[in-house]
């Protein structure tokens, strides 16, 4: 199933637009991949992971997961640029 079978991006009151779930996600399961182009520059799309040397990069998003929201009780989290479910969305 791709990830736009997985989620779509719609108005959110915290930023104006958010991701939301089109179907029933499982706890642990694959939601997408974070994709954009490597950046040393903070910025509204960047999302900070560590590489494979724990050195700190940003990637500045280019598909619908830049639009995620943050959350005090997050459904889902980076495992490096994948994203996975934290429980049953």
């Amino acid at each position: 199933m791709s990830m736009r079978e997985r989620i779509r991006v719609g108005r959110s009151p915290i930023h104006g637009k958010g991701v939301f779930a089109r179907r029933r996600l499982r706890k642990g399961g694959y939601i997408g991949t974070f994709e954009g182009r490597p950046t040393r520059t903070d910025g509204m799309y960047v999302l900070w992971v560590l590489d494979e040397d724990d050195q700190e990069m940003g990637v500045e998003g280019r598909n619908a997961l830049r639009f995620l929201n943050h959350s005090a009780a997050p459904n889902a989290e980076f495992l490096g640029l994948d994203l996975h479910a934290t429980r049953n969305i």
